[in-house]
């Protein structure tokens, strides 16, 4: 008998993972240079529209925790726009419901997830900006997410986010599931903005995407 258990509530650890899907972080030191090396150089106005996305984002947040749909509308609609994500090639869609099924265990992971899909290449988790959402609860669900993406042999890549607080991720499903992080960058940091660091980092994305398109 098939047995059908929600993502939400049965990945809650990496050793959930681990245990499914033979996932592993990676040893390779060079799996995800894409996050720290040859970055491409920001505009003086792009510069200045990440000053104004995060002083937006630190006025509202002096008043309290976030949705995640305010998130939305004060960080990540902005980045994405600035990052070229919503123009051509790309489109963004949200994927309702996401369905794993481990023949091995007579399990489906079945979930929906506030994400958006770009190209199915790059995904964006956000979630409410509460201390009891801490990434060690995200990151497992994320993971979840960009395994069930339907193009295992290519690189995909993910953003997690409580607007407080950004990480990428990149996993590559095959020949063995493997994944590695980035460093976390912080928009409550006073006197630097790490948004500069984050939009460097999708601009590279970006490039990377258009260079090799899902066909």
């Amino acid at each position: 008998m098939v047995l059908t258990k929600p993502i939400s509530k049965t990945i809650t650890s990496l050793d959930n993972l681990e245990e499914r899907f033979n996932l592993r972080p990676t040893e390779n030191a060079q799996f995800f240079p894409e996050w720290n090396e040859n970055l491409p150089e920001l505009t003086d106005s792009e510069t200045a529209t990440l000053d104004q996305i995060r002083n937006r984002f630190i006025r509202h947040r002096k008043r309290g925790s976030l949705a995640e749909g305010t998130i939305n509308h004060l960080v990540i609609s902005p980045l994405l726009t600035l990052a070229g994500l919503y123009d051509e090639p790309f489109f963004v869609t949200t994927e309702p419901e996401v369905e794993l099924f481990l023949e091995d265990r007579d399990e489906i992971l079945r979930g929906r997830i506030d994400t958006l899909i770009i190209q199915q290449q790059l995904w964006v988790l956000v979630v409410e900006s509460k201390s009891t959402i801490a990434f060690s609860v995200a990151l497992p669900q994320a993971l979840t997410y960009l395994i069930a993406n339907p193009n295992p042999e290519r690189p995909v890549y993910g953003l997690i986010t409580n607007g407080d607080e950004f990480q990428f991720i990149k996993l590559l499903n095959q020949p063995n599931p493997n994944y590695d992080l980035s460093n976390i960058f912080s928009l409550l940091l006073p006197h630097r903005n790490q948004l500069y660091d984050i939009m460097r980092i999708l601009k590279q994305i970006r490039q990377i995407m258009i260079e090799t398109p899902i066909e």
